[in-house]
């Protein structure tokens, strides 16, 4: 008897992406996967537009943070006992496209987080994001005691092991980077990334990601991280190895 397919539903947080969570939304129902919405007290027409469509919508009254929203939907996950969550952006910057190479790698890769490492047209990434967002994953990477290829990236597949994280005592951005690191220190759990494209068209909403406030609070408890676990020498040649980057394209199936 074969076992069976892991059930995967898709975890959306937003806050005021009227401009953009209808596609968002409509591009990951195509996939025929369970997709939840967690909106974090939106105020424009975000929860009418998402209201309207046939998915499981959790508000927030008022704006409590990704981290929060991300909590609130691994819950609903685990209350409905999926086998993994895929997570992206409400904002319109990662594609549900990428979502069936995600799945891929993961079946590949039983028991990993996936991540889609924006590793592709990286010259549309504005310049202080890039910085920020190499600092990150410098930090990350060596309180993860290995090569991690893109720590900010909310395009991500945590299989069911992470999701019981729900509760680290993290928020805002920094709960992302808290799963990152508890789940590859204390759970053993491997990380693998998919390369997909950087994403940054005009039409977005500027980022609630701010590079100087959310990179300081980042750093703060990276560095926490890495004082804690100890062996910060080792830890630090260990994410200095090469990440385990796949292709899970029709076109490739190579790994690199």
């Amino acid at each position: 008897m074969s076992p069976a397919e892991p059930r995967y539903c898709i975890l959306i947080p937003c806050l005021n992406e009227e401009r953009a969570i209808g596609k968002v939304v409509g591009d990951a129902l195509e996939l025929g996967l369970p997709v939840i919405v967690v909106d974090d007290g939106s105020d424009d027409r975000t929860p009418e537009i998402v209201g309207a469509m046939p998915v499981t919508l959790l508000r927030h009254e008022t704006r409590r943070g990704k981290g929060e929203a991300l909590r609130t939907g691994f819950r609903e996950a685990l209350r409905h006992g999926y086998d993994a969550v895929v997570t992206m952006d409400g904002d319109g910057q990662h594609h549900a496209s990428d979502i069936p190479a995600m799945l891929a790698a993961s079946r590949r890769y039983p028991g990993s987080i996936v991540i889609g490492a924006r590793l592709l047209q990286r010259e549309q990434q504005p310049p202080g994001r890039r910085r920020a967002n190499a600092v990150a994953d410098w930090g990350i990477s060596w309180a993860c005691g290995r090569a991690i290829a893109d720590t900010q990236s909310g395009q991500r597949l945590y299989p069911k092991a992470t999701l019981d994280l729900v509760d680290l005592p993290a928020e805002h951005f920094v709960f992302e980077a808290a799963v990152l690191i508890t789940a590859c220190r204390e759970r053993g759990i491997g990380v693998v990334s998919v390369p997909i494209a950087s994403r940054y068209q005009g039409e977005f909403r500027l980022s609630h990601f701010s590079p100087v406030r959310d990179v300081s609070r980042i750093t703060l408890y990276t560095i926490g991280r890495i004082i804690h676990y100890g062996n910060a020498v080792a830890s630090y040649r260990r994410s200095r190895a090469k990440p385990t980057i796949i292709q899970e394209r029709e076109a490739g199936h190579t790994a690199y």
